[in-house]
């Protein structure tokens, strides 16, 4: 999980953010005050593009889809495609 996008996430007023993990992270506003972060809220956050790192980490590469294309047309194609998708489906 990124951290750092977790909590701009959840805190809004947040402009800058300096640490690397929940140890050392010392969040801070537009105004130089340090904002105090909602760890519970953090650590249980869920990255709503994750499906797209998922699916992007999946999917074949652009020459791959292009051979399966000329192969197996463009039906064969979504087929492969709709696999990853289904395991991956938008939240």
């Amino acid at each position: 999980m990124d951290l750092h996008k977790a909590i701009r996430s959840i805190h809004n007023d947040v402009v800058t953010i300096n640490g690397n993990d929940q140890s050392d992270i010392v969040a801070k506003d537009n105004n130089g005050d340090e904002v105090s972060i909602n760890w519970t809220s953090v650590n249980s956050w869920t990255d709503p593009d994750e499906y797209k790192y998922n699916r992007q980490a999946e999917y074949p590469s652009i020459v791959d889809q292009l051979d399966d294309i000329y192969h197996n047309g463009i039906d064969g194609w979504k087929t492969t495609i709709k696999a990853t998708k289904d395991k991956y489906p938008k939240e």
